[in-house]
């Protein structure tokens, strides 16, 4: 018998009961689909996620108190470790702007906390975070209105703050924000500048945030202070000249020792990293996501697959006269065994192809909700929609051959013992069959 001859019968034969092929194709449709939308999913997060650190600058290195001999949040330290944690403070942010270290081109130390905002028409709890001057050219921050507060407000510990776009029209749904005042903690404050959106995502968003100057925070807002009278701050944040590697390398070396000089400690109490660490550990963080995500989905396809066997298995029994009579006119056992191989496969394939269709219209009908989600409905933005700020899904070429390749195999295993159990079929006792 030829291919082609056997994919003749097979297709009639999977014609010949309709209602049951359509179910056992669900089966791997559904399987294959999850796969798809599954891994689109997790490889959507991981690039949306570069792409803010990116937007945010590579060429930066943070400095966060506590030590640590191993990577961990996209921090990587090169010292031990095993002391006691020693504060950082905005003195040592001071310290390495004044040692002019070759590579710097901007530093900026920052301390976050949760306020609470009241104007005339809202209340809001928003998480507020000291900065200095430098922090939009440093972190590529773009002002919708007004402006960032000046290196003058710094100086003078002004009441001002500058407030994102969500929590803008949160506290001012009726009008311009800028130059009207808020109660922050009880205590008044000048908006002199609304962010411009950034999208409403909530890895990295200032959307609904707010930025007073850091000595603001420090000294009227929530003060905190080491023994020696130094304020604590939860980061430094060095901007390079370049992100090279001798230059990140030289950078960070001198960063350690003039701290480790400053703390008086032979090792470490704080970690420095860069946004290349950043990427390279949440990009190994959701490469894991995705493959745990596609294998959760790859249990349908088992399913899938033993439904195919059941259902061949049934279909051996019903044609069992069937394949007496071929025998008897001279049909082989590989015969038999293609024919039913050839069915198998068609069913897993066709699911499959299904399949890959349908995974890719969900993960374009996501990317779809939300760009709509984006847009505001009312009342401070598309909170309604669980897709608020765009779930975003990038669809590639792996997952779909994966899930085409595994529908194949799937069909070709669970399909080997059906088939062989009706080549193996004596022709005397199929005809007998009733």
């Amino acid at each position: 018998m030829t291919a082609a001859d056997g994919l003749r019968v097979a297709f009639r034969a999977l014609a010949a009961n309709k209602l049951r092929t359509a179910l056992t194709l669900l089966g791997m449709v559904i399987g294959v689909a999850a796969v798809i939308t599954l891994m689109s999913i997790g490889a959507g997060v991981q690039t949306s996620i570069e792409e803010r650190i990116r937007a945010a600058g590579t060429n930066l290195l943070s400095v966060s108190p506590g030590a640590s001999s191993n990577r961990f949040g996209g921090f990587r330290t090169r010292g031990g470790g095993g002391g006691g944690v020693q504060t950082l403070t905005a003195q040592d942010a001071d310290a390495i702007a004044e040692a002019n270290i070759p590579g710097i081109t901007s530093i900026y130390a920052s301390r976050s906390f949760n306020g609470s905002f009241v104007s005339a028409d809202g209340a809001v709890q928003a998480s507020v975070q000291g900065v200095n001057e430098v922090y939009p050219a440093v972190r590529n921050v773009e002002i919708g209105t007004g402006s960032f507060f000046s290196a003058d407000d710094v100086e003078r510990a002004s009441r001002v703050v500058v407030i994102g776009d969500t929590l803008a029209t949160d506290l001012f749904p009726n009008g311009d924000a800028v130059g009207e005042t808020v109660r922050l903690n009880t205590q008044p404050f000048t908006v002199v500048g609304v962010l411009a959106s950034d999208g409403g995502s909530s890895f990295q968003s200032n959307d609904e945030s707010a930025f007073v100057p850091l000595p603001t925070l420090t000294s009227r807002l929530n003060p905190s202070k080491t023994s020696a009278g130094d304020d604590v701050v939860s980061s430094i944040v060095v901007q390079l000249v370049d992100e090279s590697d001798a230059t990140v390398a030289g950078v960070t070396q001198a960063i350690e020792n003039l701290l480790l000089s400053r703390h008086d400690s032979e090792e470490q109490d704080f970690t420095v990293g860069s946004q290349a660490d950043q990427i390279e550990t949440i990009s190994e963080v959701t490469d894991t996501m995705t493959l745990f995500l596609g294998a959760v989905a790859g249990i349908s396809l088992l399913v899938g697959g033993i439904g195919i066997m059941n259902i061949m298995l049934v279909s051996v029994t019903e044609r069992t006269r069937e394949i007496g009579i071929r025998k008897a006119i001279g049909a082989k056992r590989r015969d038999i065994m293609s024919q039913f191989m050839i069915e198998a496969v068609a069913v897993s394939m066709g699911g499959g192809l299904a399949g890959v269709l349908i995974g890719v219209g969900i993960s374009l009908g996501l990317n779809e909700l939300g760009a709509g989600a984006e847009q505001p409905t009312g009342g401070g933005g598309a909170r309604g929609n669980p897709f608020a700020g765009g779930l975003v899904t990038t669809i590639t070429a792996e997952p779909i051959i994966l899930a085409l390749v595994v529908s194949v195999v799937i069909g070709l295993v669970f399909g080997i013992y059906p088939a062989s159990r009706a080549s193996r079929l004596a022709p005397i006792e199929a005809l007998r069959y009733e």
